[in-house]
């Protein structure tokens, strides 16, 4: 009886549970389902919240159990559980309880051949397996062998209950036991016969949704190693790309491709990458620490392990817990207080020396005498030196592949060679800290690149095709890139980077995506499976081995290198005659960190497509995916007069492949960037990069260069070594602010006591767009405009562009040669191993020990997953908010002054994004520059700045890729920025006051820029599926169970009667609509446990124990 004060609902549930006639049981149950049906989801939530389910299945239960089941009762009973069960998501654990499983298992075993009664209790046993211990379970009982012999070869007959079988199976399959059992039983090879006879024979398309329920199925029993391999064993893979092809050309059949596709890449046997070893191809013995125990890192990474473990109960229930960020920091003492610092005070006083305007007398103001010449006479001094070395030029090829003078090779050329250079020595003496240039293929055939001239290579280079990059001299590159130190000892210098770049004269929209391009690569992968005989499979490149045959064995094949400043490509297969796979080489001293990527290609046909397949990358997405394309350099065009990186590549998609790493299969997921490039010119040099290049040595030229161009006499330029790397090379800290009028007290004490803007970047080396970010703001703080002069007289600018030169340097993605990311090492940083940022730190100390604390801190970084550029701050009120917390953040006071500069940027830079910044704390973040400047060290404003790969995705270069310009141009609006926090105490000149008025908000009619409104934290999903683990032809939807299930009651009992002839001629299902008809019985009259059903399965073929019988 029902508790007084109960519901409506509550009492029918009540009543059901208590009734024992069959009429009174069958009109609750049509009134239950005519609520429903009315109500969709909502209603039955609210019924499954108020006992709904248990009600049902104490019912059922009751009903079953009897000694002559009433089917007239039973029947509803199914359906309606179907139903509710199927939004039910402990379904399978209340059936467990209520002992409702095994029987309902029995009655599908007695009702076998009763098409209606088994389908209805198909689908009961299908929302049991919900719960994997519940699959589990029923596998135990011989589920698996009940359900898999109502699954028939192709037929017109009974096709409701044959979906249902299939789908059962599949639901029983959650198991990972029953997996695995049912691969020993050959049921996998046995569906594999299905399928195919269901697509041989479905000739009309009518059945399609079987077809695809069996694909289904397969991805269920494909969840485990077993049923991988057997379906292998099976011929799966021929007969599932065979199908495919049919499938490819109708638009109808278009789920069925998608799901064989992605059956097979799931089950394409695990090939390692044929490399000997993951760890990078160069070590660098640490201080302290045997190369034989060099740090790994693996880090936490995207790809996920498929695990094959028997153990179900870790997936058993779906945890329905609210969403809860468990990264964020909720402790308000962590975030409010501040740590004690890391080193005494008295350790300090070393950087007294990185802050000379503080001590700097100024005594040229007085004089007017000029600055002393920099330098820079002296690098000009060894330049003419050069020339007067005995030179002696050494083909590349011949050098390190160990082949034949390439003289013959260049004097077949037309086009231009890259600039080869090699370390010398002379006397007998140590190496000179020198490049010589040459090697640069001269236009004129057959002349000797051995003799010798007058002038360097470089100087007829020049002399030839001159160079107009501003900011940037060859001369000067190619004698501070001598100075560099690298692991490899690179002895030449990569032409983009000697010649410089210009930024092209147009935008470039972001590539449009083919429809189903990644379908088409993957179909030609698994075609190399099917084939091998049509794979070439020939090293042409490898790092390892100066001479691979197959450079040998195919002469016509294209030619690749990487040994320079920034390159990284490690091992080049040639798998068809214009297609390479590509595998990239891990940071120094570790085995991962595969994205970055530079390398040269050369010996191309122009205007042939070449295919090139990176293997090896590990995020599990990219930007890729979504318009950029990676950047290519021709030094015929730059000779040309076009020194430009250029967007490039067509056919673009980044997905997972079936590669893992070469020293055992189970480890991080490897993804293959796939591209296709048509080169413009036979016989070119190229280069091809992940992003847009910027090197140690571009660095150290570009501030040379900058210094020379300054008036030492208005700007205070300065460039110190911060500290030297772990292999050496100097750390710059440049110094920029504006030289006082006079020596006046006033004047020098107002310079004294500007406050201080400290910018860093390139701590992770693959983020070469940070470079270009600080390229921009370097050279407006230089610059004559009047803003930047305010913001000279403004502030003091301290600057590290480069926190990680090796890095940079020795073409690595993320990591420093400790092997760690250094932007995770700011809390306590090893002065041994990370001495950048040991030293970046104790200098920001040293500035707070002073009462000189920065104003702002920014990070510059590159962002791989993100479009638009956005700022990281640092909130405690926003962390809490986010993360749940019952603080009460009303009582907490903070300065929100950090949001002032994402503000204004959001005003004035076209490429920033206020609604994709964030100022939460994460506790995986703790140790990253801008958490720890902001928690130790009191900067409120201190942020990440990310900047996009790709491009915008509004404002007004919405669907535009950035270049270098956009990107340099975004370090100026930075620095632009800065203008708002001073707008009280900055004395502008009406010059200055027309310049600045935007920045300042002085004039709102100037805004030509708005974020977007809504917040878009990542990428949609990508076109095509990425991974291939997720199933991609999951069970159907509720609406689509509901009308399996109402069609299963508007037929009739006979074989071969009204539910045959009502088929739909296109899919084989009813689908009527969602007018309640569970109790169809009240109104024809019939009496179920009367009739008599013969079997609806074909007999022609039998299945026993996983075999086919004829």
């Amino acid at each position: 009886m029902a508790a007084p004060g109960s519901s409506g609902l509550g009492v029918l549930l009540s009543t059901l549970q208590d009734s024992v006639d069959a009429g009174s049981t069958l009109n609750i149950l049509n009134v239950l389902d005519e609520l429903l049906s009315a109500g969709a989801d909502r209603r039955i939530h609210c019924m499954i919240s108020k006992g709904g389910s248990e009600a049902i299945l104490g019912a059922l239960v009751k009903m079953a159990r009897a000694p002559t089941p009433n089917y007239t009762v039973l029947l509803p009973l199914l359906h309606l559980l179907a139903k509710v069960g199927h939004r039910d998501k402990r379904i399978g654990q209340k059936a467990k309880e209520a002992g409702a499983v095994l029987l309902v298992l029995d009655l599908l075993q007695q009702n076998q051949k009763c098409a209606r009664r088994a389908a209805a209790c198909l689908w009961v046993v299908r929302v049991f397996c919900s719960s994997v211990s519940t699959a589990a379970l029923i596998g135990k009982n011989r589920g698996l062998d009940i359900v898999f012999k109502l699954i028939s070869p192709h037929t017109t007959k009974h096709i409701p209950m044959v979906k249902a079988a299939i789908d059962t199976l599949a639901a029983i399959l959650h198991s990972k036991a029953n997996g695995k059992s049912a691969a020993a039983k050959g049921y996998v090879a046995c569906l594999l016969k299905l399928y195919e006879d269901w697509h041989r024979n479905d000739r009309e398309d009518a059945h399609v949704p079987v077809r695809r329920a069996l694909l289904h199925c397969l991805h269920r029993a494909a969840d485990t190693g077993a049923g991988r391999d057997a379906l292998v064993a099976g011929g799966g893979m021929a007969l599932l790309y065979r199908s495919t092809q049919a499938c490819l050309g109708t638009k109808s059949l278009q789920s069925l491709v998608e799901s064989a596709v992605q059956l097979m890449r799931k089950c394409h046997p695990k090939c390692p990458v044929p490399l000997t070893s993951d760890q990078s191809v160069y070590s660098f013995p640490l201080p302290g620490t045997p190369i034989s125990s060099l740090p790994t890192d693996p880090g936490p990474q995207d790809g996920s392990f498929e695990d094959d473990s028997d153990d179900d109960s870790k997936i058993d229930e779906p945890d329905h817990r609210e969403y809860q960020d468990d990264d964020l920091e909720t402790d308000p003492e962590k975030l409010r207080s501040r740590p004690e610092p890391d080193r005494p005070l008295e350790q300090l006083g070393q950087y007294v020396r990185l802050c000379p305007e503080l001590h700097h007398d100024f005594l040229d103001l007085d004089s007017g005498s000029e600055v002393e010449g920099s330098s820079d006479e002296e690098l000009v001094a060894n330049e003419e030196g050069l020339n007067h070395c005995k030179q002696r030029r050494i083909s590349r090829h011949q050098q390190e592949r160990g082949g034949p003078s390439s003289t013959s090779r260049f004097e077949k050329q037309s086009s231009p060679e890259v600039v080869k250079t090699s370390l010398i020595r002379e006397g007998g003496g140590p190496a000179e800290n020198h490049l010589k240039a040459g090697g640069i293929h001269s236009r004129c055939p057959g002349r000797s690149l051995a003799t010798q001239d007058s002038q360097s290579m470089v100087d007829r280079l020049l002399e030839r095709h001159g160079a107009c990059i501003p900011n940037h001299d060859p001369r000067k590159y190619t004698t501070t890139a001598a100075q560099t130190k690298s692991i490899a000892g690179y002895s030449f210098l990569a032409f983009p980077d000697f010649w410089g770049h210009l930024p092209p004269s147009y935008q470039e929209p972001m590539a449009s995506r083919k429809p189903n391009v990644q379908r088409q690569k993957v179909l030609e992968d698994i075609q190399r499976l099917l084939c091998p005989e049509d794979v070439i499979d020939q090293v042409v490149f490898d790092l390892e081995d100066p001479s691979p045959p197959g450079l040998f064995e195919h002469p016509d094949s294209l030619h690749f290198y990487s040994k320079f400043e920034c390159g990284n490509l490690r091992k080049v297969i040639r798998v068809r005659n214009c297609e390479y796979d590509l595998i990239l080489n891990a940071d120094v001293n570790c085995s991962q960190h595969l994205q970055w990527f530079y390398f040269e290609v050369s010996g191309m046909q122009g205007n042939v497509p070449y295919r090139f397949n990176i293997v090896n990358c590990e995020k599990a997405n990219n930007q890729f995916n979504y318009g950029m394309q990676p950047v290519l350099y021709s030094v015929c065009e730059a000779l040309l007069g076009r020194p430009h990186w250029l967007r490039v590549g067509s056919e673009i998609c980044y997905y997972r492949n079936h590669f893992c790493p070469s020293d055992h299969h189970k480890g991080p997921s490897y993804y293959t960037l796939s591209f296709t490039v048509t080169f413009q010119h036979s016989d070119d040099v190229c280069y091809l990069a992940y992003h847009y290049p910027y090197t140690y040595s571009t660095l150290q030229t570009h501030l040379q260069m900058l210094e020379q161009s300054l008036d030492p006499r208005r700007v205070f330029f300065r460039q110190q070594n911060l500290c030297s790397t772990l292999a050496g090379n100097p750390c710059p800290l440049v110094t920029i602010t504006a030289c006082p009028p006079s020596r006046s007290w006033s004047h020098l004490y107002q310079l004294r006591n500007r406050p201080y803007v400290v910018l860093t970047a390139r701590v992770h080396p693959g983020e070469s767009n940070a470079s270009w970010v600080m390229k921009g703001t370097l050279e407006f703080l230089c610059s004559s405009d009047p803003v930047a002069e305010g913001l000279r007289e403004a502030y003091i600018f301290k600057i590290i562009p480069m926190l990680n030169p090796d890095g940079v340097i020795n073409g690595m993605h993320r990591c420093s040669l400790n092997g760690g990311d250094l932007n995770r090492q700011w809390m306590k940083p090893d002065l041994s191993l990370s001495p950048t940022i040991y030293h970046t730190k104790g200098f920001l100390y040293y500035l707070s020990s002073i009462g000189r604390t920065p104003l702002v801190f920014c990070d510059y970084h590159g962002h791989s997953r993100k479009k638009n550029v956005f700022l990281y701050g640092c909130s405690v009120k926003e962390t809490l908010w986010q993360s749940g917390s019952t603080v009460n953040t009303a009582t907490l006071k903070e300065d929100p002054g950090y949001r002032t500069i994402p503000k204004t940027l959001d005003r004035i830079a076209p490429a920033f994004s206020f609604n994709s910044c964030n100022y939460l704390v994460e506790k995986s973040r703790e140790a990253t520059a801008r958490v720890v400047v902001w928690r130790e060290l009191g900067v409120l404003r201190s942020y990440t700045m990310e900047s996009t790969y790709n491009g915008c995705d509004q404002g007004i270069y919405k669907g535009l890729q950035t270049g270098t310009r956009e990107l340099e141009e975004m370090g100026l609006k930075f620095c632009q920025s800065l203008l708002s926090l001073r707008r009280n105490t900055l004395i502008y000149s009406r010059k200055f006051f027309n310049h600045a008025s935007a920045l300042l908000d002085l004039d709102d009619s100037l805004l030509d820029h708005k974020s977007h409104n809504s917040f878009e934290d990542d990428e949609p999903p990508c076109e095509e599926e990425i991974e291939y683990l997720s199933d991609s032809c999951p069970e159907f939807g509720s609406d689509k169970l509901n009308s399996e299930v109402n069609g299963n009651l508007s037929g009739s009992e006979e074989e071969g009667g009204e539910e045959e002839r009502r088929e739909e001629p296109r899919n084989g299902l009813l689908l009527p609509d969602r007018k309640s008809c569970l109790i169809p019985h009240l109104m024809h009259g019939a009496s179920p446990e009367t009739l008599n059903i013969n079997s609806g399965v074909s007999s022609s073929i039998s299945i026993v124990n996983g075999e086919y019988f004829t």
